[in-house]
């Protein structure tokens, strides 16, 4: 995870911009205290914050009971929970009851719940959450879900709330989906204009000042950033869409390391949502949970935040990239692509920490075949029996061709990822010069960087690791 130092301020790791507060204590025992205090905690404590206070005292009107966990401010991962007590594998982390969670049955049960009924085409269960969002938001004092409302974060990271200059520079495939999130949103706000303008009567001032796109952008990015599965059953005034969302107050403060392993589930016989630790976790530190493996692409795309050595992650190939290294006129070129892409050898090409994947090396193999070597490919083709061939199977299983083969791959792939290196270092170069010209960009111009310099680390022990395959075949 990628944090910006300051005097008073730092980013979380679900994209809140967190300010740190200290009281300092006077006097040398003062002094001792709060060392030993930062020493164990690692962070600051902010359970005596008001808007805790007020969340705590809601959740345990709703039956909420809990005694080992504190919100605390911690150095490494900004916003998250601290356990007061040890926690072993198969412990309890956190139980919260029904009551206490947000879900499309919460919308129903509001005054939403009529307009939502009698509405055609039906709303999808994402958008009945989020209107429900930014009505209470817009209710202000008056909301039941304040409290909750209050600590929620002000302001996302994630790439569709990015300005333009820090979406052009993340990597691809990331920045085509990054584009195609912001267009999404967008399409989802202009296709709901007419939703939210029925709901008038309910509101004094204008739905459309209430219901703008600023504000279906922030419910957009509370709902996919904090939401946890639940499956609720289908209902006729919702669309087809799955209803498997629900909001969990306190819940959603635990932060995510790709290191642990939870179980996740809500519980039919308590009717709660719980969460179960298959890992340890000493007094004192920061509880995590994990949101599944997903790399460093997946996790500022879909939660805004990047976590920094995170074995899931990897550097992506593009096509494109990939036959920069070929000459255009090889008279097999055509037919190998099109082996490659009915194949789907054309995607999810990468890089990792433990160097390029199998299906990268597999491809270039391919791209690599010599014509004597491709011609039992060619007639496949030509005569379409693809399983017939022991040279195609073999090719694309990853078997050894030829030392030629295997050799002229891994010196095509050191190119590639030495080209793949220079790009990155380019981009770290351009994102250091918009910080400095760029005030307003600073957070996610961070965010941008962060990924980049992962993806800078895995290329280079990518490299090595191609430098001794290189070695241990010449």
């Amino acid at each position: 995870m990628v944090f910006i130092y300051n005097t008073c301020w730092r980013l979380s790791k679900k994209g809140e911009i967190c300010y740190l507060i200290m009281k300092k204590s006077r006097g040398r025992t003062g002094r001792k205290r709060r060392r030993k205090h930062l020493q164990i905690l690692g962070g600051v404590n902010c359970s005596h914050k008001l808007e805790y206070i007020k969340l705590k005292k809601w959740l345990k009107d709703r039956g909420f009971e809990d005694s080992n966990l504190r919100p605390t401010e911690f150095w490494g991962t900004g916003r998250g929970l601290m356990t007061t007590k040890a926690l072993q594998a198969g412990d309890l982390i956190i139980s919260l009851p029904e009551k206490c969670l947000l879900t499309t049955g919460t919308v129903l049960s509001s005054c939403l719940g009529e307009y939502i009924m009698k509405w055609k085409p039906p709303v999808s269960p994402l958008i009945a959450l989020c209107t429900f969002l930014i009505a209470e938001k817009h209710a202000g004092e008056k909301s039941p879900w304040k409290p909750y409302l209050d600590v929620l974060p002000k302001t996302y990271t994630c790439p569709v709330c990015l300005e333009h200059d820090a979406v052009s520079l993340l990597p691809e495939p990331l920045r085509t989906k990054a584009q195609e999130q912001r267009t999404m949103v967008h399409e989802l706000y202009v296709s709901s204009k007419a939703f939210f303008s029925s709901l008038q009567p309910l509101f004094a001032e204008n739905t459309e000042t209430i219901f703008n796109y600023s504000a279906l952008e922030w419910a957009w990015c509370t709902v996919n950033t904090r939401t946890v599965y639940m499956k609720h059953s289908q209902r006729e005034c919702f669309s087809i869409d799955p209803d498997v969302y629900a909001l969990a107050p306190y819940l959603d403060l635990l932060n995510h390391s790709p290191n642990v392993q939870v179980k996740a589930a809500f519980n039919e016989q308590t009717r709660s949502y719980e969460i179960w630790t298959n890992s340890q976790c000493k007094r004192y530190e920061e509880v995590f949970i994990c949101y599944g493996p997903h790399d460093n692409q997946r996790l500022l795309l879909e939660y805004g935040f990047v976590a920094m050595d995170n074995p899931h992650s990897s550097v992506y190939v593009s096509s494109d990239t990939l036959l920069k290294y070929f000459p255009p006129l090889d008279k097999q070129r055509k037919a190998k692509l099109s082996i490659l892409r009915d194949h789907d050898f054309l995607e999810n090409l990468t890089f990792g920490w433990d160097g390029p994947s199998w299906r990268l090396l597999t491809a270039l193999k391919l791209l690599c075949l010599g014509a004597d070597e491709f011609w039992g490919i060619q007639q496949m083709i030509v005569f379409k029996h693809f399983g017939s061939s022991n040279c195609w199977r073999r090719t694309l299983l990853g078997d050894v061709i030829s030392a030629r083969n295997e050799q002229q791959t891994l010196n095509i792939t050191a190119k590639i990822c030495h080209f793949l290196i220079e790009e990155t270092q380019h981009v770290l170069l351009q994102i250091s010069q918009l910080k400095r010209n760029k005030e307003n960009l600073q957070t996610c111009l961070a965010l941008v960087e962060a990924l980049h310099l992962e993806n800078l680390k895995i290329l280079q022990k990518s490299a090595e690791s191609l430098c001794s395959l290189s070695m241990a075949t010449t």
